[in-house]
């Protein structure tokens, strides 16, 4: 099983996107109004271009359709497993209007960006998808204003990580793990971790912070400004008390996804919030002292009956509206998101699935006893901001939560300071 490998696109691949620079605000789609219309009925050959196939499941996937598709091969792009690399290949192709990126796989982050430069075919008309039986909040992370341009492939939420042999039951609320760390302090071992290092794992870990207590970070349309609210201010004010008061171990400050990993599976940690990848390691690694005295739930909310939400991670696929072949390119996005390519997904290369039947199927959840718990986290996840100015947006997130976890500004200040930058991006 390949676990180590379940979305860690959603967490580690994203690090170096807020490098790729604010890429201003773009036409709204208006000035590729005549690509969108193009060869709408073209059918042929295609490219299939995605990030570095570390799962090794595009290329059977694509040698199963070439095999019934004789005049409709795909050829696959494989670029690296670097996002900000990935992020501005395609950028550089989208602005060279290149035909030969028929299909592009998308971070859920970048759809914002690309919609709104006018590259992506929407998905209207003959091209709507049936999302009827998907994963509502993927088909949320493929929608700009109002307007779905990217269809959901796999998926991503973050779970809790828990000592099922100190916490029997885990936590359904932040303040009733909080009153757990005297179990923390009483072993010795730090409370809780999440990735509080200045990098994009911050922006998920805080906007699920916020949006968990109500709050948002900027409007449906991606570009008003809303962070700056009573709501946010308590979901910051509840990571910033935790390091002030030792709930949060200061070492914390440091971690990305496998620093906490690592700190958890040595037995240092009671709680931990990370990705589902986590979950196979943590019972096969041969240094992890916690294979059989761990447990996983939903991330803890405000109140009992509601579960925390989750940033919503994955990757979508879109057609470019320079391609020629559009037809196939569409008939190729219904393929990826079928229920025998999307099982093959999550058996084989342990990717979270976005049809929501496969999250219930009882084989699938004894090979992946995280299922049902992640199925849990997506439905109540939201994407982070789908906005044309995402990196702009991550970056006025990671500069100045970072600064008040660090104590170098108030809860206050770090908010006002990220709704100005935030403000400047979207008019800039």
């Amino acid at each position: 099983m390949k676990a180590a490998r379940l979305s860690v696109v959603a967490g580690v691949a994203l690090i170096g996107l807020a490098l790729a620079g604010c890429t201003g605000g773009g036409s709204g789609g208006s000035s590729s109004g005549g690509d969108a219309s193009q060869n709408l009925t073209g059918k042929g050959p295609i490219t299939y271009v995605q990030g570095k196939d570390n799962s090794n499941v595009v290329r059977p996937l694509i040698a199963k359709w070439n095999a019934a598709h004789p005049d409709e091969k795909v050829t696959f792009k494989e670029q690296t497993d670097q996002a900000d690399q990935q992020h501005d290949d395609l950028v550089q192709h989208f602005q060279a209007k290149d035909s030969n990126y028929d299909v592009v796989d998308v971070d859920v982050v970048w759809t914002g960006e690309f919609a709104a430069k006018g590259w992506l075919q929407p998905l209207t008309g003959d091209f709507k998808m049936d999302n009827s039986a998907l994963l509502a909040p993927t088909v949320k992370s493929g929608t700009y204003n109002g307007t779905q341009y990217a269809a959901p492939q796999t998926s991503d939420g973050g779970i809790l990580y828990y000592r099922k042999d100190l916490v029997p039951t885990p936590p359904k609320t932040w303040d009733d793990m909080l009153k757990d760390c005297d179990i923390a302090k009483a072993n010795g071992i730090g409370c809780y971790a999440g990735q509080f290092a200045q990098y994009e794992g911050l922006t998920v870990n805080v906007a699920e912070a916020i949006n968990t207590n109500g709050g948002t970070i900027v409007g449906d349309d991606g570009k008003t400004v809303t962070v700056d609210s009573k709501q946010a201010n308590a979901g910051l004010s509840r990571l910033v008390d935790g390091f002030k008061n030792g709930q949060i171990p200061a070492e914390a400050i440091t971690y990305q996804e496998e620093q906490g990993r690592q700190a958890f599976e040595a037995g240092k940690l009671l709680f931990m919030r990370n990705w589902p990848y986590v979950y196979n390691l943590a019972k096969t690694d041969g240094s992890s002292t916690v294979k059989d005295t761990f447990g996983i739930a939903p991330l803890p909310g405000v109140t009992a009956d509601k579960p925390g939400v989750s940033s919503l991670g994955g990757h979508n696929a879109a057609i470019s509206v320079y391609s020629k072949h559009k037809a196939t390119a569409f008939a190729f996005l219904k393929f990826l998101q079928s229920e025998e390519t999307q099982k093959f997904f999550v058996t084989q290369g342990s990717l979270a699935p976005v049809l929501s039947s496969l999250y219930d199927d009882a084989d699938l959840n004894t090979q992946l006893p995280y299922l049902t718990t992640l199925k849990t986290s997506i439905e109540n996840a939201v994407p982070r901001p789908v906005s044309p100015f995402y990196p702009a947006i991550t970056k006025a997130v990671q500069d100045n939560s970072y600064a008040a976890l660090k104590g170098d500004k108030t809860v206050d200040q770090a908010l006002k300071d990220m709704a100005s930058a935030i403000q400047t991006a979207s008019q800039g």
